[in-house]
């Protein structure tokens, strides 16, 4: 395992006040359970306060508790089991529950930091407004994001395309205009193509939702960045934290949206649980397929 920050730590803890050898220790003893932590968490268990943890992050070169998890998270996947960033191959099945139990809730938790409620309210103004939006996805994971916020965009009364082919992408960027909305997901944010499809969207007048890592391409031509910093994932470049993250965006995305839109989007969502009740595949008034000779049997 790459130790640099850990070792960083142990150096600094010899040297320092009290109470930050304390939150140092703790750091040493189980860097995994201060990465699903608070502040005031963290406080509590090292008998300090949150002050006392801001300037211990700063002692280690961080601009606050955000900024240092995400180096210790990026160190303890790099260096940690091909199985999991916090999963070891001799751990028990418990223990591997309540390791990736812990690790999601963090990727949610975090989400609220990182959320630029200005730019936000901004894109979900553009959103809710936008006589039309336009969805792109590169990649199965982003293809799957885009669908489903399709679908909450368009059960609001929202006009609302997700493409995944990268043609069409480009086709429909050039169809583009002024007030209309391009909303690009992408973790990795820098495939030529979804970057040429949101520069065609861009010159013809629409603004740009990017939701991706700050810094990439996609960022930087982004009118409205969600900005979502996630450790790499141990196996796959995209792994659960950037799904968990990218998900509660979307939920946050939609709900702000309906409220903007008011009383028909309500309205639009009520009409839509009452048909799924009356005639959806799973409701009591539909029976269900029998495939094994039987022909239509109740469930």
């Amino acid at each position: 395992m790459t130790l640099s920050l850990l070792r960083r730590i142990a150096e600094i803890r010899e040297s320092a006040p009290t109470t930050r050898r304390a939150i140092l220790d703790m750091i040493l003893e189980d860097p995994d359970r201060v990465l699903g932590e608070s502040f005031e968490l963290l406080a509590e268990r090292s008998r300090s306060s949150v002050p006392t943890i801001m300037r211990t992050c700063r002692d280690l070169g961080f601009a606050g508790l955000r900024e240092f998890k995400l180096a210790l998270a990026q160190e303890l996947a790099l260096g940690g089991s091909p199985l999991h960033r916090r999963v070891n191959i001799e751990d028990a099945a418990d223990d591997v529950v309540a390791k990736i139990s812990r690790s999601a809730a963090a990727s949610v938790s975090g989400v609220r930091s990182q959320l630029d409620m200005v730019v936000l309210e901004g894109a979900v103004a553009a959103i809710a407004a936008a006589p039309h939006v336009d969805l792109y996805g590169a990649g199965a994971t982003s293809w799957f994001m885009v669908n489903d916020l399709q679908a909450r965009l368009f059960r609001l009364g929202i006009s609302a395309n997700a493409w995944a082919d990268y043609h069409l992408q480009q086709v429909a960027g050039a169809a583009q205009r002024p007030g209309g909305v391009v909303i690009a997901i992408s973790h990795v944010g820098g495939m030529p193509s979804l970057l040429d499809a949101v520069d065609i969207a861009r010159g013809q007048g629409a603004k740009v939702v990017a939701l991706t890592r700050p810094g990439t391409a996609l960022a930087e031509r982004a009118d409205f960045l969600l900005g979502m910093s996630v450790p790499d994932d141990a196996v796959m470049h995209v792994g659960i934290d950037a799904y968990l993250a990218h998900l509660t965006v979307i939920e946050i995305l939609t709900v702000l949206v309906a409220q903007r839109r008011g009383e028909p989007a309500v309205q639009r969502l009520q009409r839509a649980r009452e048909a799924f009740q009356r005639h959806g595949i799973d409701a009591a008034t539909h029976p269900l397929q029998s495939w094994d000779g039987g022909g239509l049997k109740h469930g």
